[in-house]
């Protein structure tokens, strides 16, 4: 099962829009729309998996932290972002993984 994380994307909610005319005008079953945005998940989940080599470096002051359900929660303070030559900064992050999250390459994520 791929996670509907990115339906709440600005490209997950514009294919959610782009499917509603469709349904609403009977060109389609929500049964197809089901099925698109079921292929969705699993494309960006794959995509965002095997493709994107960026790394981004990133500290921060922990403000609290939690595991429950097998899903840990952190929440950081004054958050630096940092890629090549890009500085980002914030004052609170929040960031939760989830168990696909473990089956992950951790040496990849961790370094």
């Amino acid at each position: 099962m791929a996670y509907q994380l990115y339906r709440n994307t600005t490209l997950g909610n514009s294919l959610q829009e782009s499917l509603d005319e469709p349904i609403q005008t009977q060109q389609i079953t929500p049964q197809l729309a089901l099925q698109v945005l079921l292929q969705f998940d699993k494309a960006i989940n794959t995509a965002l998996a095997n493709r994107v080599r960026n790394r981004v470096n990133f500290r921060g002051s922990l403000n609290t932290y939690r595991f429950c359900d097998n899903v840990w929660t952190f929440v950081l303070n004054d958050v630096e972002f940092r890629e090549v030559t890009d500085l980002v900064k914030v004052d609170k992050v929040k960031i939760v993984l989830s168990p696909a999250f473990w089956f992950l390459n951790t040496s990849q994520i961790m370094t």
